[in-house]
């Protein structure tokens, strides 16, 4: 298979990049290093990108990001920093790499457990991942040439627990050999519009 991952260098990405590099090709895309640069927050660069690099087999974006503060810190700009990146970036890669993918390809987005269990300062990370959980259910119903679509929304992984355990406390950290096989799910398996949850 031909994968496109974007966000491969991050710390779930470098993961799931290392697995499928064993059996297939695999082409990096970051906003700051990769193989190929791209912004998902500017649908233009998505296009550019996807021009450049061609038809692959599956997509997966593990990549996006949204402002975490205070809800009354937080301001209408604020909100649109998760609005523009992390929701209508993934959604412009389903809309935008659906016409790059052969036939019975399938496209994997990343949300994260604060769409159902969210914790102080995440107003604004939890609406986003709500949102793609909604668009991944309704996109599956309409979108064509076999392509399906998942999202894989993970607890706080295990390399990350250092950085994030304030923000979650009682939180059991996810192995991240768990969180890899969601991703797997997604890509190898069958399934489309599913919600693919690694809580626990």
């Amino acid at each position: 298979m031909r994968i496109l991952i974007i966000g491969g260098n991050g710390t779930i990405g470098k993961v799931v990049a290392s697995h499928f590099n064993q059996n297939d090709e695999v082409l990096i895309a970051g906003r700051t290093k990769g193989d190929i640069m791209v912004d998902i927050a500017n649908s233009k660069s998505i296009k550019a990108m996807f021009e450049t690099i061609g038809k692959f087999d599956a997509i997966i974006c593990i990549a996006g990001e949204a402002k975490w503060d205070d809800f009354n810190k937080l301001s209408e700009k604020d909100y649109y920093v998760g609005l523009k990146s992390k929701l209508m970036g993934q959604v412009n890669l389903v809309r935008i790499g659906q016409n790059y993918l052969h036939l019975n390809g399938s496209i994997t987005l990343t949300t994260g457990i604060l769409a159902d269990d969210p914790v102080i300062k995440t107003t604004s990370a939890s609406m986003v991942n709500g949102a793609i959980h909604s668009f991944v259910k309704a996109v599956a119903l309409e979108i064509e040439n076999g392509i399906r679509v998942n999202v894989v929304s993970s607890g706080m992984v295990e390399d990350a627990y250092e950085k994030y355990k304030d923000y979650f406390p009682g939180h059991n950290p996810i192995p991240m050999k768990k969180v890899l096989n969601g991703y797997v799910r997604s890509v190898r398996g069958k399934g489309n519009g599913e919600i693919i949850r690694i809580y626990d």
